[in-house]
Formats: structure tokens, sequence, C-alpha cells
């Protein structure tokens, strides 16, 4: 059985948690004080983050190359498109991920500008998604699972209103109609 070591307040983790839920796939959690980890997550992962999974023994860390293992090793339903262009398209989000992720985290800091950096990759995702309904193109993908963690906690963690941004809105509307989105958000929302 594939195990997860996991954070549950970690937006990381979650995109591994919606891939196994996405997938079907059953999981052993091993939960991980983030202000208290413990020496043997340094074993697994040599800079101590989660999440790292573990199956049959072997280990493998860094959620965005975790999501690549879990789609190819479980083939169904396939998160990337068909379409190599549209496969690409959704690569090229995650491979930028940090310029969206950089604002973010600079906003739960609280330095200044912060927030105008942040809603301005609100806006370019917004801007994606009036030309298609999914980060990933036509259905729902590996790309959407990207963001939505950060998303949906800065809706409801940050107090961003994603009125300003109506297809962002509509997406993560679409996107929490999925029981692995759901389950998502009701975890956030149940944090402390």
């Amino acid at each position: 059985m594939l195990t997860l070591y996991d954070a549950a307040r970690c937006p990381y983790c979650a995109r591994v948690r919606i891939v196994l839920a996405e997938k079907g796939v059953e999981w052993e959690t091993v939960e991980i004080d983030l202000e208290r980890r413990p020496v043997w997550l340094y074993e697994k992962n040599p800079v101590g983050k989660v999440p790292v999974v573990e199956e049959d023994g072997w280990v493998l860390p860094e959620s965005a190359v975790i999501l690549e293992y879990l789609n190819e090793r479980y083939p169904e339903p396939p998160l990337w498109p068909a379409d190599p262009g549209e496969r690409a398209a959704g690569r090229l989000l995650v491979f930028r991920f940090e310029e969206f992720s950089e604002p973010y985290y600079a906003l739960r800091r609280g330095e200044d500008g912060a927030r105008e950096r942040f809603e301005e990759e609100l806006a370019f995702l917004d801007s994606l998604l009036d030309a298609m309904p999914f980060l990933s193109g036509r259905a729902f993908g590996l790309a959407d699972v990207g963001y939505l963690p950060w998303v949906g906690r800065a809706r409801d963690r940050l107090g961003i209103e994603l009125e300003r941004f109506p297809a962002l809105a509509a997406w993560l509307e679409r996107a929490s109609v999925r029981s692995s989105v759901a389950a998502e958000l009701a975890l956030v929302a149940a944090l402390p």
C-alpha cells in the first residue's frame, strides 16, 4: 500500500491527496507535525519537507514529481489531456508555479505589495480560464490540481474575494463538485 507522509495544512500535500482520490488509490497517511519534524523524515527527504510518498520501499518527495508519478503509475483516469498542445500548456503552468506561489506566501507573511502581486497572478489565471474550462484544457487535470489548493486557501484563509476574477471563481466552483476537491476544501475549512 502507498504511504503518504502528509501535513493536513500543507497545500503541496493537498495536491497529492487530490490526485490519490481522483485515481481511487488507497493510501495510508503518516501525519507530520511541521513544527517538530521527526528526524527520520530527513531519511525520506533530505530537506525534511512533505509530501513524500513511499510505495514498496521506494520513496519519492516533491509534489509536482509525485503527481507525474501517480498519473503514470495509476493511468486511469488520465489527468493530462491527450492533446500534446494542451498537455504542454498545462505542464508549463506547473513549471511556472513559483511565480504564483511566491506572492501567495509573501501575502501570508504580510509583506508590502504582496496582495497586489498575488492578485496579478489571480488575474493571469482568470484570463486563461476565460478561454478554457480548466487550466489543464478541456478537462480537469494536473495543472488544476497544481493550483487549486492555493486558490482555495487564498479565498478561505486569506480573505481573497474571487468575485473580481469571475472565470477563476467559476473554475473553483466547477472543480468543487469533484469529491476529491470538495474533501480538500472541507479539510481547509476545518483547520484551526
